[in-house]
């Protein structure tokens, strides 16, 4: 008896495990487009950063991230059981606050393009002594964390979306799946992104003769070139990031917006030859240009707010 109650509870919990899989890969195959903004945008905030302090800096920021999900998975199955209503609100202020920062660096560049001081680079700023390093350091750290605080929130949010009809221990598990995967596979592949330059180097200081090390000699001197192309290619799409994911999540919040963008996709898609890739690409950009919008609109009452308390 005691034998065939231990096979049952081995049934139900391979079954609870093949649920989970399951549920895991089609959750993540839905936040896969979150996923790839999440790693420019995170590449991007450790950009800067003096060479032997890149790794450390993205080992923070992946605590960080990790202490996100410890608080966003048990939330966001407390507010899908009380208070589901809650969860389009909240992910709308996160898309906003993404907006205002993506907007505010934009107005912080236009403001000071004539500044001198803009002409100097954080890492030659940060070389005046060791309180600035750190200083500079924490503010990346921190900037990085907020901001993977609400992708990490929109990814929780799909993954729940698709779980929502499962039990609770099925749907607890397949969100600690999902966080610690995409934890993992996004600031992996960060430390990969910021060390391509001492790839490169090593590439280039192999020894010995012939073609194979004369090809990964070439390969180095290429990645030691493209680094910075990369590293600030990454800056501009991070930004841009912030206005599709923050401008995504608001007009999905907002219906008449979002469908205004759907049956506008559904336009472009009836084009001749190019309607399948305009009916594709619409929607980010039109929901950018709404970030966009909205990171004008918050940084401007943002402005006013502080001229008024002043």
């Amino acid at each position: 008896m005691a034998g065939a109650s231990l096979l049952m509870l081995l049934d139900d919990i391979a079954a609870i495990l093949d649920d989970v899989a399951a549920m895991s890969k089609i959750a993540a195959r839905k936040t896969a487009g979150v996923l790839g903004d999440d790693l420019a945008l995170n590449a991007q905030q450790v950009s800067g950063v003096a060479s032997e302090r890149e790794l450390p800096v993205v080992w923070a920021v992946a605590k960080g991230s990790f202490f996100n999900k410890l608080i966003l998975v048990p939330a966001a199955l407390l507010i899908s059981a009380f208070i589901p209503w809650a969860i389009t609100p909240l992910l709308m202020f996160g898309g906003l606050f993404l907006c205002f920062e993506g907007f505010e660096k934009i107005h912080h560049s236009y403001v000071h393009r004539k500044d001198k001081q803009a002409d100097i680079t954080e890492t030659q700023i940060v070389e005046k002594s060791a309180q600035d390093i750190a200083d500079f350091e924490k503010k990346k750290v921190k900037g990085a964390i907020r901001t993977d605080f609400v992708l990490s929130a929109e990814i929780i949010a799909i993954s729940l979306g698709v779980v929502a009809e499962s039990s609770l221990l099925s749907q607890f598990l397949t969100l600690s799946v999902i966080a610690i995967i995409m934890t993992v596979g996004v600031y992996g592949l960060v430390a990969g992104i910021v060390k391509i330059d001492d790839l490169g180097l090593y590439l280039t200081q192999r020894k010995g003769e012939g073609i194979l090390v004369a090809m990964w000699h070439k390969i180095g001197f290429w990645l030691l070139a493209s680094a910075p192309y990369l590293m600030k290619g990454l800056t501009i799409v991070g930004t841009i990031a912030m206005f599709m994911v923050g401008g995504g999540i608001l007009t999905h919040g907002i219906h008449a917006i979002g469908a205004q963008i759907a049956m506008i996709a559904s336009l472009m898609g009836e084009l001749a030859y190019v309607g399948g890739g305009l009916a594709v690409i619409t929607p980010s950009v039109l929901n950018a240009v709404f970030g966009v919008v909205a990171g004008a609109i918050a940084v401007t009452v943002m402005n006013m707010i502080v001229k008024i308390r002043a």
